[in-house]
């Protein structure tokens, strides 16, 4: 009898901890969408944030639930709970009569309607206002299903989309009147302070519930969902996570403010960028991210310091951390999300097509065999690229716009691609060129910080440009540069004559060349220590100096100039801020210098040995059988004969060093060959810009030849 009721409890034990307690220590895994704001969307700070996060964390906490929820998107989240490899869904899904057959649902927390959408400045408030009209829809989706069946109905004709953001671009560009889309993913992106305005009733299409694979132990998960939300809508818990992500007052957009965490922050721009930013006459930095990032930092109240740089260089010195944040019409690519962390896009860009004024290019298709050009890295040398064997052409690639342009001004392409933006503004300028062919969509423009870094700054920057957006200061700054009376259409008649451009750019090309003679002078007087000094090294008597001063010529010479000043001004201070933790930038200035200084004096250090090694041997010889000691030797003997014949050497790289300036303009440093750059960025004079640089830089080292060959005389 003890035996049998013995074995009665065992087993009692092992059902009720098999069924109970494994139960209530079970992690409960529950998948849900990844893009689906407001419902379940990444925000800035890189968290899964939204109605369904907050609701089954609410839920989870009055169940008693141990849960860990993931985000692998809609189709592979109903898939996973399928194939058992989750156990729930909550992803704002429909319930359907199809989806009952596979998943039992939980009530019902949020009923679903779908409204009609349209810019502030427009206004629909009824569907025969739609008749002649476009409107927008997302493919697969009830408000396709509801447009599909009313659209001969109302007279609109209706465009699909496969995602939300092509879609609300088109209806921002103008491409679509309005468009239909959930009304609580319309009312949060209201909230976040986009063009967007409701003056209609939704449809009713369906409600969100929470759900399990049907059959499945877990069906008890449904029991506790039911019982929590009836707690939570009791309590008011329910609407406070509902009004939290659906209120669609801008006022809250336009007062939210991140609190700053430094007293100035850095921001690195483009410095021939046109017309996003680009020099004025005046000298002055402007252009539709020059005034947008001020007056976001207005609005947000944080102070901030604008370096021009150039593309390259501003996204490098944000990854050694030399600036805080980068804005330079760099467009939000999968690649520079593994490095940058992005803001909310400023700018949707597109891409367009241009040939010379009465080509009889008007397609695609009419390039074949002809060459076209594009910019390294770009979306439109990415097109080009993708579709070349479809039309077969030739493309060449370019590293900066106005020397693309004067190639196809010159006949050596036949058309080339580029931004929108930037085309337009060079045909304002007066470029003699054609845009046949409708624009591609080539991507989103966004302000970027170092992957991790300043969260807040993305913060202020979204907070801002939404208030921009809704009291209409965005607007104003776009269409002052892209408008009909934008200010990139004042171009002073005169800069089409070097006389002119010297006039009215004098001030910019004095300031290069005053960078290009410093630096140059520098980095030559510290070049002669250092030659001298490897140099007297490598006819030292001593094998340990020699190896050394061999090393250091060899390496110095077999790296490339501009490879060792971008290691100088970038690779170091990542090197220190791995090791150490804290941030050192080096002056662009300071590493030039240092790079051209290296460089210079390795070259100086073969031409010191050479010219030692020309002495005769025999002198060395005679002097020390003399007793004259090896130092008296050298200093009274050996270096004034050899001094003669280095100097016509010195001379030579002097003026190979003051060449070399151009090459530091690679970090970012506006000497004159950059100042001249940033000029042709602007008015695209580039022919007339080009031929004053070779004149300022050919009498610049004529003269400096000259003194150094009157000096040398002097000597002599």
């Amino acid at each position: 009898m003890k035996k049998k009721f013995l074995a009665f409890m065992i087993a009692f034990l092992t059902f009720f901890l098999a069924s109970g307690v494994k139960a209530s220590a079970e992690t409960i895994t529950i998948v849900s969408d990844s893009t689906y704001a407001p419902f379940e969307f990444k925000d800035s700070d890189q968290v899964y944030k939204g109605i369904d996060v907050d609701l089954i964390k609410a839920v989870a906490e009055a169940s008693g639930w141990d849960y860990k929820m993931t985000f692998p998107g809609f189709d592979a989240a109903v898939n996973a709970v399928q194939s058992g490899q989750a156990d729930a869904i909550i992803a704002g899904m429909s319930v359907t009569a199809e989806r009952q057959k596979v998943f039992t649902f939980s009530d019902t927390y949020y009923d679903s309607a779908v409204v009609i959408a349209t810019t502030k400045s427009n206004k629909i408030s009824k569907y025969s206002q739609l008749k002649g009209k476009t409107v927008g829809v997302k493919n697969g989706t009830s408000s396709q299903a509801f447009l599909e069946k009313n659209k001969d109905k109302y007279g609109f004709k209706v465009t699909s989309f496969d995602a939300g953001d092509n879609m609300y671009n088109s209806l921002k560009s103008g491409a679509v009147d309005a468009v239909m889309d959930d009304k609580p993913v319309i009312q949060y992106a209201i909230s976040q302070g986009q063009d967007l305005r409701v003056s209609m009733k939704g449809e009713k299409v369906g409600s969100y519930a929470f759900a399990v694979k049907k059959g499945s132990k877990y069906e008890y998960l449904v029991k506790d969902f039911n019982k929590a939300l009836k707690k939570l809508k009791k309590d008011g818990s329910y609407d406070k996570i509902i009004a939290k992500w659906t209120a669609s007052d801008t006022d809250q957009t336009s007062s939210a403010k991140a609190t700053p965490v430094k007293d100035s922050y850095t921001i690195v721009m483009d410095s021939s960028f046109a017309p996003f930013e680009f020099q004025n006459d005046a000298g002055k930095y402007v252009g539709i991210d020059v005034e947008l990032i001020k007056a976001i930092a207005k609005q947000q109240g944080f102070t901030l310091q604008i370096k021009n740089p150039g593309f390259d260089a501003a996204l490098n010195a944000v990854q050694s951390s030399q600036a805080d944040g980068v804005m330079a019409g760099m467009s939000i690519t999968e690649e520079r999300k593994q490095i940058f962390d992005f803001s909310d896009p400023y700018y949707t860009s597109n891409t367009l097509l241009a040939v010379k004024k009465g080509s009889k290019i008007s397609s695609y298709a009419d390039l074949k065999g002809k060459t076209v050009g594009a910019k390294n890295g770009t979306a439109s040398y990415t097109f080009f690229e993708k579709n070349k064997s479809k039309y077969g052409y030739t493309i060449k690639a370019f590293d900066e716009a106005s020397t693309m342009y004067d190639s196809l001004n010159s006949g050596s392409i036949d058309a080339l691609m580029d931004d929108e933006a930037v085309l337009k503004y060079a045909i304002q300028q007066g470029r003699q060129f054609e845009t046949p062919v409708d624009g591609e969509k080539s991507g989103e423009y966004g302000f970027g910080v170092k992957k991790g870094t300043n969260p807040e700054l993305i913060q202020m920057f979204n907070n801002g440009l939404a208030a921009l957006k809704e009291n209409g200061q965005y607007d104003k700054i776009v269409n002052k540069y892209l408008g009909d009376e934008s200010e990139s259409q004042e171009k002073t008649a005169d800069e089409t004559t070097i006389i002119g451009l010297l006039q009215n750019n004098y001030k910019q090309l004095l300031s290069g060349l005053g960078t290009t003679l410093s630096l140059a002078l520098l980095s030559f007087g510290l070049a002669i220590i250092v030659g001298i000094i490897f140099g007297m090294m490598s006819v030292s008597p001593f094998k340990t100096l020699r190896v050394i001063a061999s090393i250091f010529v060899d390496v110095v010479r077999g790296i490339p100039l501009m490879i060792v000043a971008a290691f100088i001004f970038w690779g170091i201070p990542n090197l220190i801020e791995s090791v150490t933790g804290n941030q050192s930038p080096i002056n662009d200035f300071v590493a030039g210098t240092i790079a051209l200084t290296l460089n210079a004096g390795a070259y100086i250090a073969e031409i010191v040995r050479g010219g030692i090694e020309a002495v005769p041997v025999g002198q060395m010889e005679a002097s020390r059988s003399l007793g004259i000691p090896y130092r008296k030797t050298m200093q009274k003997i050996i270096l004034p004969q050899a001094t003669k014949l280095m100097l016509p050497n010195f001379i030579n790289q002097f003026v190979i060093t003051l060449k070399d300036t151009t090459i530091i303009s690679a970090i970012g440093l506006i000497e004159l060959f950059q100042a001249g750059k940033i000029i042709i960025a602007r008015n695209y004079q580039s022919f007339r810009m080009y031929a004053i640089l070779a004149i300022l830089y050919l009498i610049i080292i004529t003269l400096l030849t000259r003194l150094a060959k009157r000096l040398e005389k002097r000597i002599k």
